[in-house]
């Protein structure tokens, strides 16, 4: 997994720059000794679109407090989905939301969460910079494109003012939430798409799959465009509005459309209760009462605060603070409910 999640973590060199900034600003704020004296491990796994936020978030945690390990996989919205309501995991990251049999899943193992949104996306249709012909592309032709038995092989066949040049087509696997909202968004039904293309889990290997091929075209998460976007070109959307590029303001003001979409983490309310046994102490430094907490509520209260101040760094849009206190609340009656 290692690996794995070293190939995620590819980000430029300013992008590296900024988060170091960062991390000293918020660091700088805390007691980097973590006086409350908070250990624990948090297990989480699910979709490559939410992992870049989740995995910045979980440093930037790991940096205050230091005896806390968070194990972090990368198998995909459904994949998570999986593994979370088999109580394997503690939070599940998504690019959709949970599905009604996975809920069903769930309620059947016992595993009662909360599900919370984090950011919003707007998935980006890429081509090669050296693709100068395609300067917008509509719903109905991507439908055309993507649909189940689509017959467009050639950048003619969508239009015949087009190169005559055979399409190599990339995108998310089948476990991705990317892939369930982009099918569902754009052919109307979650999980109806052609087969006939190259398919994974990780969205770098889309990425290395377009720019390496004037007549490639793929779909994935805005971050990963923005991150690669010297070597990429994202094409405007027209969704019955004109040809809207995703940007920052388009996403958040949902005017790109219909591909912006809420991005969410789900987590067990069970891990978000305060432990049985007391702390060891009942004080910190600063002679505060330590009130006995769990690691988990305590990581997803740093996600809903300080945490939302990474995401416009990974490359995604962040919401306003109003909606994130309601998140929080969610949180609250989530642990004042006991874990039900």
């Amino acid at each position: 997994m290692g690996k794995q999640m070293g190939r995620r973590w590819e980000v430029s060199t300013l992008l590296v720059a900024s988060l170091t900034c960062l991390a000293f600003i918020l660091t700088a704020c805390r007691d980097s000794n973590d006086a409350g004296g908070l250990s624990g491990t948090v297990n989480i796994d699910g979709s490559s679109t939410v992992f870049p936020i989740t995995q910045a978030v979980a440093e930037e945690f790991q940096r205050v407090h230091r005896a806390v390990r968070i194990s972090l996989g990368l198998s995909g919205t459904g994949g998570g989905f999986e593994k979370f309501c088999r109580g394997e995991i503690d939070i599940s990251n998504a690019s959709r939301p949970i599905k009604e049999e996975e809920a069903e899943t769930c309620a059947a193992n016992g595993i009662d969460f909360t599900e919370l949104t984090v950011a919003a996306d707007g998935l980006s249709v890429i081509v090669n910079p050296d693709n100068d012909w395609v300067d917008c592309l509509t719903v109905e032709q991507l439908n055309q494109l993507w649909m189940p038995g689509s017959e467009i092989e050639r950048w003619s066949d969508l239009d015949p003012s087009w190169p005559d040049e055979e399409i190599e087509l990339y995108g998310p696997g089948t476990d991705s939430g990317t892939f369930d909202y982009f099918t569902e968004a754009i052919n109307g039904e979650s999980g109806a798409s052609r087969a006939d293309y190259t398919a994974s889990e990780d969205d770098n290997v889309l990425v290395q799959g377009v720019q390496g091929d004037e007549n490639a075209l793929a779909y994935l998460g805005y971050a990963y465009y923005i991150e690669n976007q010297e070597q990429l070109r994202a094409v405007p959307i027209d969704g019955g509005a004109g040809c809207i590029e995703p940007t920052t303001e388009t996403i958040q003001s949902n005017t790109y459309a219909p591909l912006s979409r809420p991005l969410y983490i789900y987590v067990s309310n069970a891990s978000l209760q305060p432990p049985d046994v007391q702390p060891v102490s009942g004080s910190d430094a600063t002679g505060t009462p330590v009130v006995p907490t769990s690691v988990t509520a305590e990581l997803i209260r740093y996600y809903l605060t300080e945490g939302t101040e990474v995401i416009p760094y990974i490359g995604y849009v962040p919401y306003d603070d109003a909606v994130y206190q309601e998140q929080r609340q969610l949180v609250q009656d989530a642990i004042d409910s006991g874990g039900r």
